[in-house]
Formats: structure tokens, sequence, C-alpha cells
């Protein structure tokens, strides 16, 4: 169960964001729950209508007169790239207009296993084929050495990139990076194919002209990708990169549209992030960068098709290996439940692929709503990715745990490690350690959102007026409301249950409501109850007829008390681990008897889900209490409890269990003694 947040707005702001931006009063508000307080700093940070000079950026001058020179000249370049969305887009940016303007070019992408940025391995390699100036895109900033090892070699580097620089900068002819600390460019968040596109039009004399009509729809993929801000400058190019997309010629976006089934649907950045930059993705992943590279430079749509078919059977191998992943995890939680009542979940294992593990941490975090460290052992050496939130760090808790680790290093969301031989309990140790002496209440994993809804505001023209916000993704997320109170009149599976539409009453009018991944009966609420339910919200049309659509996050029953849940849900998971709380918490966490048969009778043979058990009893019994009695049960082989769908299953038993003697209730009424 998560968190629900919603923003407190100043409601005067709305009719003069209405009126002074154009928008509709939905829209207004949810701009004024994003922090805008006037129209010019919506202008500012939504409405860019253009891009500023590419001359703004540090060095871009000098690169722009150098290569210029190089196509001149001649001189064999090559373009070194990354292997993720961002470096593939970023190459083929800047390749396909160094080609077409003559230059003797060539393109290096490192495979996964030979790690992120320039090696030498790859520096040697270009050297023997008579490279004498390397471009880096997406990448370079950082490497000191490799930089000081090209020039030993008698060859030129120059840079582009967008990640911070450390403290000090690499030997180079050149460094275009917006995040130099001696750069005065006006916008920072840019990703890698993004500077190279402003690398495209430096290189044509500092119009954009050629750069956004040749190469803007995959700046646009890139910058989806990389989960860059969609603000700013970022707007425009996604924008008109998705305008290209759409009205599209170019083979391989026709056949990456075709494989992943946008040919004849309009793409938005949640297509281009959900259903191609994944497919790109895939290839650094999972096969070689160089196949997607290939694609983006191919102009003959039948070997665009083939080469996109590639990418989708390696999506489809990157979906099922990170499946499998998941699922052995889970079997290690149900083999190992106490890591679920960790501060933070830490799992280790063997073989995993290391380039699907940072997402099966992102899938562990959400579902469990705990920062999460995910690593795996192969040839003697256990590697990781780690995903958090809110205000708990991953680079701090990686370096309060240095002690055990080879190296490590990322930022306070996510984070790369390498854990020492034979040290990865001790690693859990030391996470949690941390977490304790600086978190001692944990961030809850939070739904945000943007306003609570009244059934007045729910119309076709209100929720249409929303696409002016358009397009949504990091800095300007897609709105999530609140709805309060709506009577269930309807439960229906979909796909053979593997989703529900609910069909919803509110004041007068009825909506439907969509429930992703989730069957009806493992939904917490059933028909003829009230609800709450955090949504997003799209304009339906069918037979000419619109209609409002709602998708929901997350639904609970109306009224539900999140703040005492959650403190009671850390309280009990502080007992468990051994932490001590305040004595009056222990007999408020014992059950009686009577209660613990009550919850035993009321779960069904074929199983039920844990939020769906409690909201039968919520009004009954404390959260504390449930859990106690749902570990009870647990512990005397009455029930399991699945980690992966936290499924609660009677197990057939031939023995009369003694409830009295669950290794909890005993610790619990020793507790309670020592108070009385």
């Amino acid at each position: 169960m998560k968190k629900w947040t919603k923003k407190d707005i100043d409601k005067s702001l709305v009719p003069k964001l209405a009126m002074g931006c154009g928008v509709s009063s939905l829209a207004a508000a949810v701009l004024a729950a994003k922090g805008y307080t006037s129209p010019e700093a919506v202008r500012d940070k939504l409405e860019v209508s253009e891009l500023s000079s590419p001359f703004l950026i540090r060095d871009m001058e000098t690169a722009a007169g150098l290569i210029n020179e190089a196509i001149e000249n001649g001189t064999s370049v090559c373009v070194y790239g990354d292997y993720d969305c961002d470096g593939i887009m970023a190459t083929a940016i800047l390749a396909t207009y160094l080609t077409e303007a003559g230059a003797a070019v060539t393109c290096y992408i490192p495979e996964r296993s030979e790690g992120y940025g320039l090696n030498k391995n790859a520096i040697d390699k270009l050297h023997s084929e008579g490279t004498e100036l390397i471009i880096t895109v997406d990448n370079g900033i950082s490497a000191i050495a490799e930089a000081e090892y090209i020039y030993s070699l008698g060859m030129k580097l120059i840079i582009t990139d967008h990640h911070q620089q450390g403290d000090t900068l690499p030997r180079a002819e050149a460094i275009i990076d917006p995040h130099r600390h001696d750069d005065c460019s006006p916008f920072k968040y840019a990703c890698g194919a993004v500077v190279a596109l402003k690398l495209v039009a430096a290189l044509d004399g500092g119009d954009y002209t050629l750069a956004l009509e040749q190469f803007c729809d995959l700046a646009a993929i890139a910058t989806v990708a990389d989960i860059v801000t969609l603000t700013g400058e970022n707007r425009l190019i996604v924008r008109y990169g998705m305008e290209l997309i759409n009205g599209t010629d170019r083979p391989a976006l026709m056949a990456l549209k075709e494989i992943s089934g946008y040919s004849k649907k309009t793409v938005d950045a949640t297509a281009l992030g959900f259903g191609l930059a994944p497919r790109i993705n895939a290839a650094g992943r999972f096969g070689s960068p160089m196949t997607a590279l290939e694609l983006f430079l191919c102009d003959d749509y039948d070997e665009a098709l083939e080469l996109a078919k590639e990418l989708d059977t390696l999506n489809g191998q990157r979906k099922q290996t990170e499946n499998d992943i998941t699922s052995e995890i889970y079997a290690i939680l149900d083999k190992n439940p106490a890591i679920l009542n960790d501060r933070v979940i830490v799992v280790c294992g063997k073989g995993w692929h290391h380039g699907v593990i940072g997402i099966a941490a992102s899938r562990i975090m959400e579902q469990f709503g705990k920062p999460c460290f995910i690593a795996s052992e192969e040839n003697g050496e256990t590697r990781g990715s780690a995903r958090s939130f809110g205000s708990f760090s991953v680079f701090a808790a990686l370096t309060a745990a240095s002690e055990v680790l080879d190296k490590f290093g990322g930022h306070p969301g996510a984070g790369g490690f390498t854990i020492k031989s034979g040290m990865c309990d001790e690693f859990r140790r030391l996470v949690n350690k941390y977490a304790l002496e600086n978190h001692r209440e944990m961030p809850c994993y939070e739904i945000s959102a943007d306003l609570a809804l009244s059934p007045a505001d729910i119309t076709v023209e209100n929720v249409a007026g929303l696409d002016v916000l358009e397009p949504f993704g990091m800095g300007n997320e897609k709105p999530v409301f609140i709805v309060e109170n709506a009577y269930i009149r309807e439960i229906r599976p979909l796909s053979e249950g593997a989703h529900s539409k609910l069909k919803i009453v509110l004041g007068r009018n009825e909506f439907e409501a969509l429930r992703f991944r989730t069957s009806p009966d493992a939904l917490p609420v059933r028909a003829g109850e009230y609800c709450d339910m955090a949504v997003t919200l799209s304009v339906n049309t069918f037979m000419d007829k619109r209609s409002v659509n709602m998708f929901i996050s997350d639904i609970r029953s109306h009224n539900f008390n999140q703040d005492k849940y959650f403190a009671a849900q850390n309280a009990f998971e502080a007992f468990m681990r051994g932490e001590k709380l305040p004595a009056a918490y222990y007999p408020a966490m014992l059950p009686a008897r009577d209660t613990a048969v009550m919850i035993y009778k009321l779960i069904p043979t074929e199983g039920i889900t844990v939020d769906n058990l409690y909201f039968q009893v919520c009004g009954q019994v404390n959260y504390c209490r449930f859990s106690t009695v749902i570990e009870s049960l647990k512990q005397l082989g009455l029930i399991t409890v699945s980690s992966e769908n936290s499924v609660i299953k009677r197990v057939r038993v031939t023995r009369k269990a003694d409830l009295d003697s669950a290794e909890i209730l005993v610790k619990l009424r020793r507790f309670t003694e020592k108070k009385g």
C-alpha cells in the first residue's frame, strides 16, 4: 500500500493562471499545484519557443572550428558513443551529419561488457585503424586517464557530454558540457543527444534549421529515454520531435513503430518512453548497441525492418530475463521473509543479468515501498544496482558500507556497486545500520497527487484541456488526481482477469475506471462499496462520442486512515527487527485469541491478498494486531504469504495447532508482562 499526498495550492492563483495562460480551470489548478505562481513562470518553463544559441556553451565555437577543419582536411574521425538509448541517438546524429558533410568518419560504441565510456582497449583499436580525432558523445567528462592515453598515441580528443564534471577536466581540444563549472549557457539539462544536436547546429554556423529538421526526432527519443527534465528547451525538442516521428519517413522509425504497435497510433512521450526507447536500449543490454546504431544509419526500409525485429526480439529477452530475476528474488524473499521487515531491502543472487538488475531493483522498490539494493555474483564478482526515493540517499548508504565494497558510485536516487567476496550479509547489515542511524523514520513511497476532484471538475472539456501541458515526463509529470467517495456500481475482469474495469458513480455521473495488472479478486474493494482512488485522466473517443476515462494508480476503501496504517506498519516492522518500542505499544499489538480465529476463518482456500483481508477487518482490528495474527499463523505453518502478490493461502493441516505457542505471541506477552 502506498501513501497518498496532496499538494496545497493557493486557489486565488487558478483564475489568474487560467486567464493569463489561456487554459482550462483544471489545467490552471494543476499548474498551481506544480508550483507556478504566474503566467510568466509558466511560459519560462513550459512554453519555450526557441533554443539558445549553441555558441553560448563553453568550447562550442572551438569544437565546431576544429571539426569543420577536420572535414576539409580528410582527417580520420571516430564518433565514440555509449550503449544506452541516449548514447546511440547521439552517435547517430553526429555520425550522420559528418558523413553527409563528407567527413572520413567511423563510429564506436563500447559493448556493455567493456563498461561505460572510453577504455584503453577501444582506444588501441581506434589507433590501429588510423583514427586521428576522437569525438565523444554522451561520455568523456570523467575520462582523465583515457584522455592522456589518447594523446600519448598521437591522437586528439573532443568531448561532448552532459554529465557532471569532477574536480579535474580531461585533456582535450575542446570540452562541450553544460555542466562544466565554467560554462555560462542558460540551459543545463540537455541529454547527450541534444548536446550532439547543438554541435551539429554549431557546425552549420549556429542555425538550428537543418539540425532540427534532420535530428530532432532522435533527440526527442533520447530526451525521454534519459529521463531528463521535460521543462525549458527540452519541451521544444520533444514536442517538435514527436511531430516528426508521427509523420516520419525515416526507415528506422517507420520500422520501430511497426514492430512496437504504433504504426497507426499517435506517438506521445509515453510511447517514446515505453514503446520505442526500451527496444533501442535492449540492444545494449542483450545484444550489441551497434545493431541499434545500424538501424538508425540505414536508408532501406526492408533492412530497417529486419534490424527492428532483432531489437524487438532482444527486448522480449529483456522482459523475460527481468521476470525471471524478479521471480528468483521473490523466492529468496519467501524463504527469508525477515528481509522485507528491514528498513532497506538487500538481496544477493547468482547469475543474474547485470543489464536488468537495475530494472528489477526499481520494481521491488516500487512494490514494497523501500529502498532496494540488488546484487548478483558472476565469475567470482558480485555487482549490483540500487534504487531509492525521498530523502534516503543511495550514494550515502554505499559510502557508509564502503569497507565491504571494491567500488561504488551513483547519486541519491540510484547507484552501482561491487561487493567484496563473501561480504553480502555484512553489506546488508551495514546498509540497514546506516538507515537506522540516519533515518529513524524511513521515507514512504508516495503517490503525489496534484489535487482532489469534485464531480463537477470531471468533464470532457476540462480533461481535454490538460493536453496543453503535454509532453509529460520528468519535471512535468502527468497530473494525478484524488477521487473521493466514489460508489462502485460494478467490477468486471478484462483480458481474462489480468485487469479490472470499474463502473463508478460520482454525484449524478457515471464513469469507467481501469486498474491495470490487478484482477477483480485482488482489488481491496468490492462492488456496492465506496472507495477513494488516485487516478490519471484522459478523453476517450468511440463512435464520435467523447467520454472521460480514469486510470487507477491506487485504490482503497473510503476514509481509510493512512497515517494510522503506516505508523502501525512501521511499529510492527521495528518490533520484528528487534528494535525497542514504547512500552504501551506491546499490549496494543497483542491480539485476543478470538481476533486471531476470526481473521483465520476469513481466509478463503483459494487465497486473498493481505490488503483485501485487512480492509475486511480494519474497523475491528488495528493494523499492528492484524499483522501479528498473520505472522503467528505463518509461524505455525497454517498459512503462506507470497511476496510476489501478497496473497495469503491456507495450508492443509493434519494436526491441531496451539496458537499461543507462536513465537511472536510468546515474545509479545513477555514484553507486555514486563510493562505490567
